[in-house]
């Protein structure tokens, strides 16, 4: 799919979707965020990997002001439940997706990066939650996906001040897993989508779905779904037949 506001790209298994709107730093308008609905919801069969990308110098630079509009409460309570439909599917989708981050990655931006699985920063990159200086709070669940990451008391403080975190101080805090030279976070996304996509497809949709959900449960029960998800994967015939190619690799000594 291609317009105005998103492009997407499937090659080798890889899917790439880029936010296309540089002029406005890619900020979420709601056609910018129909536009991710659809590209997401149109994830091509036998995708294995996804690729979140911002064109122009910037992921993210979250809500598009401009377009803000007054809505009445049962109506801001909609519009927020759909950003975390559109979230929630790319986190709990089942594909990992990795995203390639640079320059603003603020407010609803921070919000969709923190949706994603692995995350790669520039040096430019700056991360921040502003919305406390416009008098309102967040709505796409930073309350909980940021508030996990860095701590609830952190992301208070982070939006009460308005305070921005610099590409080193958001992989110190988990923000980013990977910071790369400038430039480099695409070909870096790439490389790491190409050895994502080498794991079996069960395997990498039970490390998307469950791990999360079980940090939302008691110990017991995430021993429980833990021990569930381990006998739907371990006795898969791809997994035995994985397991069979490594022991008889091994069995040979060093490879060259």
């Amino acid at each position: 799919m291609n317009d105005q506001l998103v492009k997407t790209v499937f090659e080798e298994s890889i899917y790439t979707i880029t936010l296309t709107r540089p002029e406005k730093r890619n900020a979420v308008s709601d056609r910018l965020l129909k536009s991710l609905e659809k590209a997401v919801e149109e994830t091509p069969e036998g995708t294995r990997v996804i690729i979140l990308a911002g064109e122009g110098g910037h992921f993210c630079a979250g809500l598009d002001l401009a377009e803000h509009q007054h809505r009445e409460p049962f109506g801001v309570m909609q519009h927020s439940q759909w950003w975390h439909r559109i979230f929630n599917r790319i986190q709990m989708g089942g594909i990992p997706v990795v995203a390639a981050m640079q320059g603003a990655v603020i407010g609803g931006g921070l919000e969709l990066a923190m949706a994603t699985h692995v995350r790669i920063a520039e040096p430019d990159t700056i991360y921040q939650l502003p919305e406390g200086r416009h008098g309102i709070f967040v709505g796409g669940g930073a309350s909980v996906r940021v508030a996990k990451i860095i701590g609830p008391g952190r992301m208070c403080e982070m939006m009460l001040t308005g305070r921005i975190y610099k590409a080193e101080e958001g992989q110190s805090l988990g923000l980013s897993h990977y910071l790369v030279g400038k430039g480099e976070s695409l070909a870096k996304a790439k490389e790491l989508a190409r050895r994502i996509a080498e794991n079996a497809p069960m395997a990498n949709w039970a490390m998307v779905t469950a791990i999360s959900r079980i940090d939302n449960m008691s110990t017991d029960d995430g021993f429980y779904v833990e021990s569930l998800t381990a006998a739907l994967t371990q006795t898969s015939p791809e997994v035995a037949e994985r397991i069979g190619h490594f022991l008889s690799r091994k069995g040979k000594g060093p490879q060259t």
